[in-house]
């Protein structure tokens, strides 16, 4: 945990804040993953609809998911990379219903609101730790993730 003191961190905190960032990681890649099975196994009158809107959703998860391990990394940690650690660590469950529309729609909501709520969790650690870098990073994302849980539930008429 070197890079603490260089960016002016205490080490305790990055330690903390890094482990709270290898949850969240493993979040966003069950999340991917659900994602991606959305993706290829939609049918029905919504496919036009939803398969491009579920490959932009994973296309940006898995941006997500680098940046995030790349935050674990410069606050001198390992970022967590076995699914089977990603499953152990996630509270988002694997999908099991991914072919019809709204099913999948209520799944991705879900998933946002877990990784949402582990975002704010994150922001008050970092705020707290003076961690302006991790913070940006999640306010960032809640931002553009408060917008997607609009129009999720814009679709599902709510």
């Amino acid at each position: 945990m070197r890079n603490a003191t260089i960016i002016g961190l205490q080490e305790k905190d990055c330690k903390a804040i890094a482990e709270k960032l290898n949850e969240l990681l493993a979040n966003y890649s069950v999340f991917y993953q659900n994602t991606r099975g959305a993706h290829w196994n939609i049918k029905g009158n919504d496919f036009f609809t939803l398969h491009p809107k579920f490959e932009e959703l994973y296309n940006n998860l898995v941006l997500k998911i680098d940046e995030i391990a790349e935050r674990i990394l410069t606050l001198g940690a390992v970022p967590n990379h076995n699914y089977s650690d990603y499953l152990k660590l996630s509270t988002i469950k694997e999908s099991r219903e991914v072919s019809n529309g709204t099913k999948c729609v209520e799944n991705i909501l879900a998933s946002f609101k877990i990784v949402i709520d582990l975002q704010r969790e994150i922001l008050d650690m970092t705020e707290k730790a003076g961690d302006e870098g991790t913070n940006s990073q999640m306010s960032d994302y809640i931002t553009e993730q408060e917008k997607e849980v609009w129009m999720y539930n814009s679709y599902l008429g709510k």
